[in-house]
């Protein structure tokens, strides 16, 4: 009797926390019905467990409405999934299989090669309730108590390895990456015919994005717990400088860092003279770090190389993460702008054939998430001075210099369009003005604008300031994106080898009219965010969190899932309150 007390609480609790705090588990998960289905309304009358469950669920069905689509985000509740999954099969348990449950069990534990914390799914409670199970004669209620237990957490863990543990929006007001397009019922499907078909290990190693790219922060992953379980790198004394040519005992310690991060071979690590192959790996870690590639391990280099094994493996779960938010979305033609990787990239059938460096938004003036669609293309264009950097950068510079705007050729415009004499104007008070710069080769948006619809008066263009392409840090513009060869990109936009060739690129900016040509075809345009990177040789390595937008992320990644206390008899169906008064 002991034991079925003890399985009984556990199967409640365990249930009761996951029915409460579903949505906080799997950070609510965008479901959409891919088609009808009929509802079996009742269990069958022989099916005691069905009835159980169908009890159970009781509540789930007067608390919560019919699926519902939100307008922005497309997201429901899981208890929904959880509500229709046993409804559409008449409330029969899903979990008799004793190798299912170990499959789901042993799956659970390997969420964590994808950077997901197990213990969100309670994977000890959940394998002793079944051992009690399998060890004693539980009632049909513990039966119903354990296998919704087990549903609810094999969709959760799927839905948070399809479409990650952290809600974006919660994060963004403005994210909009919208799962447009993609049923994520579909997914749901499959995950549940998975376990029709007692294969659950197949549904898990489906989940995750199977795009090259996330397979290869998996492997980086767990390359980096390895260094980890190995006892990490070693610390190299800051304060110094390493130079090539130079014999130190330091050396030999930044020739065993190096060796961990796959930047030299391992044999020699004990040598300290800083030879030509320890120059060609610094200057590699260096070019992969976004700092200057001059061969020498200076303070900024090793600071670099010092960061704690365990703060990259934060940073890589972090990326994993935005993975699972993204991927999706990269399918067909289009162009992602990488902020901290301070590049863009031009994809076709979801390849990319074209990739420019970018100068994006100082850490104060950010460049935003968001994605679009790239509509037409600005041939010649004037600048219009937006308010901040008028007020914040060149009301200065005209106050200093009289003659500043006439020879960065801006005209002042009042409210009824009329050309003001800049010597006129009260610069003190500078109201009801605008200024603009006339096109030509000085302008600040260059000789192209590709533009999108977008609320932050984003676009990427073209820029005088070419010598900032040149920097390791180049978040130096006021928010918008400047490209480094924005012609090629036009070229590609376009897509038409005929009329908007190179030649017929120049023919249009030689004329010297400022116009606007839309794109014959809408291009999809996503500005994103990661701070990890891919070298050439598909290693994972690191980028400057410009932006400071990786601990937002890591703190709700290791937010443990909510368990609240619940009072089981308050909250339990009457069948199951007055057997829980016997105990």
């Amino acid at each position: 009797m002991g034991q079925l007390t003890r399985l009984f609480v556990i199967s409640r609790i365990f249930f009761m926390g996951f029915l409460i705090s579903g949505t906080a588990i799997a950070q609510t998960s965008p479901i959409e019905p891919a088609s009808p289905v009929s509802t079996v309304a009742e269990a069958a009358p022989g099916d005691y467990v069905g009835q159980a469950i169908q009890a159970e669920l009781a509540p789930l069905s007067s608390a919560f409405p019919p699926l519902l689509t939100s307008p922005r985000h497309q997201r429901v509740d899981v208890n929904r999934v959880v509500l229709d999954f046993y409804s559409h099969r008449g409330y029969r348990a899903a979990w008799t299989d004793d190798d299912d449950v170990a499959q789901l069990l042993k799956s659970l534990g390997d969420t964590q090669a994808d950077g997901l914390n197990p213990a969100d799914f309670r994977i000890a409670e959940l394998a002793e309730a079944h051992t009690l199970m399998q060890t004693t004669s539980p009632t049909p209620g513990q039966r119903a108590a354990f296998d919704i237990s087990a549903t609810r957490t094999f969709i959760t863990a799927l839905l948070q390895l399809r479409r990650g543990k952290v809600d974006p929006s919660r994060l963004d007001i403005h994210w909009n990456f919208d799962p447009a397009g993609v049923d994520p019922r579909e997914d749901v499907n499959k995950f549940f015919a998975a376990l029709d078909s007692h294969d659950i290990a197949r549904a898990f190693a489906q989940a995750p994005p199977q795009e090259a790219v996330y397979g290869t922060l998996r492997h980086g992953l767990a390359q980096l717990r390895k260094v980890r379980d190995r006892g990490g790198w070693p610390k190299i004394p800051e304060g110094q400088t390493l130079r090539p040519g130079m014999d130190d005992a330091s050396v030999a310690l930044l020739r065993t860092r190096l060796a961990a991060g796959g930047y030299l071979a391992a044999q020699g690590t004990a040598r300290t003279d800083y030879d030509d192959a320890v120059t060609a790996a610094v200057k590699k870690f260096q070019t992969e770090q976004y700092l200057g590639a001059d061969g020498v391990a200076g303070p900024a280099t090793l600071t670099e190389l010092n960061v704690p094994v365990e703060a990259r493996i934060d940073q890589v779960r972090v990326n994993m993460e935005r993975a699972r938010w993204l991927l999706y979305k990269l399918q067909g033609t289009f162009v992602v702008v990488d902020i901290a990787g301070y590049k863009v990239a031009f994809y076709r059938d979801g390849k990319p054939i074209w990739r420019s460096r970018v100068q994006v938004g100082k850490p104060f003036r950010s460049t935003p998430i968001f994605q679009s669609a790239i509509t037409y293309v600005t041939f010649n264009p004037t600048w219009t001075v937006p308010p901040t950097i008028l007020l914040k950068d060149m009301l200065p510079k005209i106050r200093d210099n009289p003659g500043y705007l006439e020879a960065s050729r801006i005209r002042v415009i009042d409210r009824d369009g009329n050309v003001l004499d800049p010597s006129t104007v009260d610069w003190d008070n500078p109201r009801g003005l605008t200024l603009r710069q006339d096109a030509g080769s000085d302008n600040s948006l260059g000789q192209v604008v590709i533009r999108f619809p977008n609320e932050y008066s984003i676009y990427l263009h073209d820029t005088p300031h070419r010598d900032l392409f040149a920097k390791s840090n180049r978040a130096t513009s006021s928010g918008c994106i400047r490209v480094e060869n924005p012609l090629q990109l036009v070229e590609l936009l376009f897509n038409d080898p005929v009329h908007w060739n190179s030649e017929g690129i120049q023919k249009q900016l030689a004329n010297g009219k400022t116009e606007n040509i839309r794109l014959p075809v809408k291009v999809p345009v996503l500005l994103a965010y990661w701070t990890v990177d891919l070298s050439l040789d598909g290693r994972v390595t690191f980028k400057p969190d410009v932006y400071g937008y990786d601990s937002p992320v890591l703190r709700a990644l290791n937010l443990p899932s909510e368990r609240p206390a619940l009072d089981g008899r308050r909250t339990a169906p009457p069948s199951v309150a007055a057997e829980q008064s016997k105990l």
